[in-house]
C-alpha cells in the first residue's frame, strides 16, 4: 500500500527498517507483475486471526496473461489457505490470489473477514441485504449473514498447491 500511495510504510503504522522510500524510482514496466505473497492465512474451517500484512516474498505472473484473465497486479495478493471446510476445491497449505479490485459483488469464492476471522468461503447473495458464507466440504454448515456483518476482502481468482 506504502508503494501505491507513495508514502512511508511506517505512515502506515509499519516498521521504519523495512519502509518503502518513495523517493526511490519504481522500477521500469517489465513483462512480469510481482504479486506479494502475504503471512495471512484464510481459514477453510471455523476462523483465522488476521496478521500482519508485511509481505515475505512474491508470486511473478505473465502481465499479458493477468491482462487476459481481466487482473491488474496492483490489486492483487496471494494468501495460504488453512483448514478442510474448502476440500476439494481448497486445500490446507494452498495459496490464492485474492483480487481486491473495485467491483461490484457476484457470487463467487471470497476472501472475507467475519469479526475479526478471515475466511476463505463460496459467496452467495441471498438478497434482502443477506449473505450465505458456504464451504465445499458438507460437513460444514452455511454461515448466513448480514451483508453489513461482513467485509469482503476479495474475490478469489487463482489457486496453487501441492498435488
Amino acid at each position: 500500500m506504502a508503494e501505491f500511495f507513495g508514502v512511508a510504510e511506517s505512515e502506515l503504522g509499519g516498521p521504519e527498517e523495512k519502509s518503502y522510500n518513495p523517493s526511490r524510482p519504481l522500477p521500469l514496466q517489465s513483462d512480469w507483475v510481482d504479486v506479494p505473497r502475504l503471512p495471512l492465512s484464510a481459514s477453510a474451517g471455523p476462523g483465522r486471526a488476521a496478521g500482519a500484512e508485511i509481505p515475505f516474498d512474491n508470486f511473478r505472473f505473465s502481465r499479458k496473461w493477468l491482462r487476459e484473465q481481466g487482473l491488474d497486479g496492483s490489486y492483487l495478493s496471494a494468501i495460504a489457505v488453512e483448514g478442510d471446510s474448502m476440500e476439494p476445491l481448497l486445500r490446507a497449505g494452498d495459496e490464492v490470489l485474492v483480487d481486491r479490485s473495485p467491483k461490484p459483488f457476484r457470487d463467487g469464492i471470497h476472501v472475507v473477514r467475519l469479526d475479526d476471522s478471515l475466511l476463505v468461503k463460496r459467496v452467495a447473495s441471498q438478497g434482502g441485504g443477506r449473505l450465505s458464507l458456504l464451504s465445499q466440504n458438507l460437513s460444514y454448515p452455511p454461515i448466513e449473514v448480514r451483508a453489513d456483518d461482513v467485509e469482503i476482502i476479495g474475490r478469489v481468482v487463482w489457486k496453487s498447491g501441492r498435488l
